[in-house]
């Protein structure tokens, strides 16, 4: 029987799905060790949506479906300035602190490896970025994503018929964060 190819009926996939860690996990039980796995997964499309999943099963390949198909429910908009951001931001996410910022074409991305699958899977080209924080790959992704879906879309940029100068376009600040404290008390 002659070998034929059945590419042609695959079609091709609109996410693009990357593993970004993946955690054995046991609990003792009665009868012995109960084993299970805990995989973090980035979905996106590299047009400007993103999403992050957690999946738990009882094998990876269960774990990462569940990851996949919860991001796929729960995507970012993204709102790009070419192919970067619009403006910096810094967000802190429990221990997680980090910055993004906007990047001159040809630059790449300039990020660690869970923040380089986030922004690759929303299609961001020219970017910087640094952790400030922790070290936990599953906390930073949150972080990055967080950062992401902050991000407020810059001034529409548009030209003028007779000169065909872009008119300047407005910087967004991100916005400060701030979290509520205890009141002082007088002695």
């Amino acid at each position: 029987m002659a070998y034929r190819d059945r590419s042609y009926n695959q079609e091709p996939k609109e996410f693009e799905e990357k593993v970004v860690q993946v955690s054995r996990v046991s609990k003792k039980t009665k009868g012995g060790n109960k084993m299970g796995f805990s995989v973090v997964v980035v979905v996106g499309d590299r047009k400007g949506r993103v999403g992050v999943g957690l999946g738990k099963a009882g094998d990876v390949q269960s774990s990462i479906q569940k990851g996949a198909t919860y991001a796929k429910k729960h995507l970012v908009t993204v709102p790009m300035v070419d192919s970067t951001i619009p403006h910096e931001i810094y967000v802190k996410l429990g221990a997680a602190k980090l910055i993004l910022k906007p990047a001159s074409p040809g630059t790449g991305v300039i990020a660690g490896g869970s923040v380089r699958a986030v922004v690759e899977a929303a299609g961001i080209k020219d970017i910087l970025s640094k952790v400030l924080g922790t070290n936990n790959k599953a906390s930073n992704v949150y972080a990055a994503l967080e950062a992401l879906r902050r991000l407020e879309p810059a001034a529409k940029v548009e030209t003028s018929a007779e000169t065909g100068e872009k008119a300047p376009v407005k910087k967004v600040t991100a916005k400060k964060v701030t979290t509520k404290s205890k009141p002082k008390v007088k002695k």
